[in-house]
């Protein structure tokens, strides 16, 4: 025992010395400090706190919390994605387990809207949710920069959208045609709705920093640099694609389709989009790893 804790010491030692710190005042400052313990090191009383609800309605606690493990869930995979992206070199193996990783919280993400469509008082909701606008979750930021650290900007424009790009588009040609613009831009009159001017005063200088960023070394682009990549390699990349892009969006309109249009009203979503189209697979038309989906894939 006495060994292993000299042997301990010494790595301590090592360690700080390597990083040109006297390794005494560390681990003076280690017996000085209080234990850890679950509360502060998850930070629960904070995390418990963040929820603000603008109305009286009970089920608005459960709406926010929900959209908040979502966020958390988009930052686990864009946690993973990011790793990839920051090495050159396409490990196989690590790959497919990272990916393997970001299908496991999309599945959480699809499987988690029964929360939404069976945890929620449809008239409460359809009271309350009066007070939201005109936030949407369209605004979700890191959806974006998961989009764009996985695929160029040409698999973000649908082709409806491709017609307009000129012969060499620059990245703000990609920005003016991306998919998701469309759900509060009105391309006849040039008009914004306030959730899309809104959304993009905050993040459109953050989203073409990292799509100029990413040009060139996205994780399409360095899966299609591979020689010989294996075939599990494909099928994970293809499933998580698959989740993502097809899997939860449907999940996500049905749900819509439930409040929204479950009696006939087709009432108008919080953001003012034109729900029923933009939240399609049809009409997003968003492939991160296209050359793996076949020609029934693509048009299904």
């Amino acid at each position: 025992m006495e060994k292993s804790h000299e042997t301990l010491l010494k790595a301590i030692t090592e360690k700080y010395q390597a990083l040109g710190e006297n390794p005494e005042t560390y681990l003076k400052g280690l017996l000085q400090a209080k234990p850890i313990n679950y509360w502060d090191y998850i930070e629960v009383d904070t995390l418990l706190s963040l929820q603000k609800p603008r109305t009286n309605f009970k089920d608005e606690a459960i709406f926010i919390m929900y959209h908040q493990i979502t966020e958390l869930l988009l930052k686990m995979i864009r946690h993973e994605i990011e790793q990839l992206f920051a090495v050159q070199e396409v490990q196989e193996a690590v790959w497919i387990d990272k990916i393997n990783r970001c299908i496991r919280y999309t599945i959480m993400l699809i499987t988690s809207f029964d929360i939404m469509k069976d945890g929620m008082s449809y008239d409460d909701y359809n009271t309350f949710r009066s007070t939201l606008t005109p936030a949407s979750g369209f605004q979700s930021a890191q959806f974006r920069y998961i989009e764009l650290y996985c695929t160029p900007l040409r698999n973000l424009v649908n082709e409806e959208g491709k017609k307009q790009l000129p012969k060499t588009p620059s990245v703000e040609d990609y920005f003016e045609n991306i998919y998701w613009r469309d759900a509060g831009y009105n391309r006849t009159t040039g008009k914004k709705t306030l959730t899309m001017r809104q959304f993009e005063e905050k993040y459109l200088d953050s989203f073409i920093a990292l799509a100029t960023k990413t040009q060139g070394s996205t994780l399409q682009e360095k899966f299609s640099a591979l020689e010989n990549p294996s075939e599990e390699l494909r099928c994970t990349l293809l499933q998580f694609d698959t989740h993502y892009n097809v899997d939860w969006p449907m999940t996500h309109l049905a749900t819509a389709k439930h409040y929204l249009d479950s009696k006939g009203e087709e009432k108008t979503a919080t953001g003012g989009s034109e729900w029923k189209k933009y939240l399609h697979p049809k009409f997003q038309q968003r492939r991160f790893f296209p050359g793996l989906w076949n020609d029934e894939d693509a048009t299904s």
